[in-house]
């Protein structure tokens, strides 16, 4: 399983949290990003820099992903590009993208767009507090885990 992550608004915590679980099962990650990154010298981790504009990020990874692949993102577009080729999606909150939820949520959010492009105030996520960070750490170990069994 290649990890790739959608790592232009990656929170900090999140991206080590990868790197650590890359280099302790010699999987491969790539973070993709249309800003450089600084990643720590390690042959399973690599960094893509991709041009800047809407949506580029998310059309090389959907590009270069394979199904089984985990892509990690809280885009939902991306989540549901992903899913629909077969690759696993993680939220970095922890939440896993599935073919049965990810519709709902795409159509959640695009009304949640409609409702700010009319001037509605609807908030932003939550903080990424300890308890998202231990979900996220959480749930990618259970997906490394069923990948090498």
């Amino acid at each position: 399983m290649h990890i790739w992550a959608d790592a232009d608004a990656l929170p900090g915590p999140i991206r080590d949290i990868l790197f650590r679980a890359a280099m302790r099962t010699r999987s491969r990650l790539t973070l993709v990003a249309n800003k450089n990154l600084r990643i720590p010298p390690s042959h399973y981790l690599r960094f893509e820099r991709v041009p800047k504009g809407s949506d580029v990020a998310d059309a090389f990874i959907v590009e270069k992903m394979e199904a089984g692949d985990l892509v990690v993102t809280a885009d939902i577009p991306l989540a549901a590009q992903v899913v629909a080729k077969g690759g696993v999606a993680l939220d970095p909150r922890g939440d896993l993208y599935t073919e049965e939820n990810v519709g709902e949520r795409l159509a959640t959010r695009n009304l949640m767009q409609e409702l700010r492009s009319e001037g509605l105030q609807t908030g932003g996520p939550r903080p990424l507090d300890q308890r998202a960070r231990q979900q996220f750490a959480n749930a990618l170990d259970r997906l490394l885990a069923r990948a090498e069994s």
